[in-house]
């Protein structure tokens, strides 16, 4: 039996008339009635009585409506299934991000994507700001459309690429001693009260590295996570530190000076996507934008530190 002669039959067994059936079809009668017959012969059996120009349903046909419509059930469920899976790739945009770029960066580039989309539909965003090893967790279950992390952990089994590399910046509070420098050198930074990343930070490791080889050791202070953390303690008096310019570049408004190291000490993020995920085109638009607002936030950073 060929999909039309089934298609024919459901819509007689729903109207009980050839008219009504042709105009649930959007088909002419004499069609409705051509392929109920075949669809009896191809059958063998008669599967509808005509009375007073009614068309009765046989036992026969209401048995094999039952099949029938579990057979359209199956496709119906299919094709709602289908519709979400596309729905999913459009309107849902799934992130994790580090906080150096989570904090700041990412609200800046979603203002950016929403006047980008004009009066396109918003997706559904979920934006998870965690560690870097919470990020390359999730990216590694394949949990967000990507990930953006440092560069301190193995990105064995993910599809990765750089996303910014910048040179380290020192940051102090307005009025510091440091701040008539446009450049820090390592034996001015020693002087001050440091504010430091932990040790397992990728920067501060070669950030020690730089100062052993001139026989100079930092005067830590604080050691924390988060480079938010160090620019709002300078803020605060507590010392100087040395962060992504990203991160800094948060905090200029607030009045946080930054400047210069004369040794480059460098921040890299790592852009990382599940191996073998398909970027939707919502993901791919936003990166995109991401993109944009990376190399604004880059001409911003020339201005502020100069």
């Amino acid at each position: 039996m060929r999909f039309a002669e089934i298609e024919t039959f459901r819509a007689l067994m729903r109207s009980n008339s050839t008219r009504k059936a042709a105009a649930l079809l959007h088909v002419t009668q004499p069609a409705i009635s051509q392929s109920l017959k075949r669809l009896e012969t191809q059958a063998g059996m008669q599967l509808f009585q005509r009375t007073g120009g009614r068309l009765v349903p046989t036992p026969e046909a209401r048995a094999l409506w039952v099949e029938v419509e579990r057979v359209f059930i199956g496709m119906d469920a299919i094709e709602h299934r289908v519709r979400s899976l596309r729905d999913f790739g459009t309107n849902q945009l799934e992130l994790s991000c580090y906080p150096a770029f989570g904090l700041g960066f990412m609200p800046r580039a979603l203002e950016r994507f929403k006047a980008h989309r004009g009066a396109s539909a918003w997706p559904q965003v979920s934006l998870q700001v965690l560690s870097s090893k919470d990020v390359r967790d999730r990216v590694s279950m394949g949990i967000p459309d990507f990930g953006l992390m440092a560069d301190e952990l193995s990105l064995e089994g993910l599809e990765h690429s750089t996303f910014a590399h910048f040179p380290g910046v020192v940051v102090m509070p307005q009025g510091h001693a440091l701040a008539r420098f446009k450049s820090i050198e390592p034996e001015q930074l020693v002087e001050a009260p440091f504010l430091a990343l932990n040790p397992e930070d990728p920067s501060h490791r070669r950030l020690e590295a730089a100062l052993a080889q001139k026989s100079l050791a930092l005067r830590m202070v604080v050691q924390t996570p988060y480079a938010a953390s160090v620019c709002e303690m300078a803020l605060r008096g507590l010392g100087v530190g040395l962060v992504n310019p990203i991160t800094a570049l948060d905090y200029a408004e607030r009045g946080l000076v930054a400047r210069k190291l004369s040794v480059d000490i460098s921040f890299a993020c790592i852009l990382a996507l599940p191996a073998g995920k398909v970027l939707s085109s919502t993901a791919r638009d936003f990166l995109s934008v991401m993109r944009q607002q990376l190399a604004d936030d880059e001409k911003r950073m020339q201005r502020y530190l100069r």
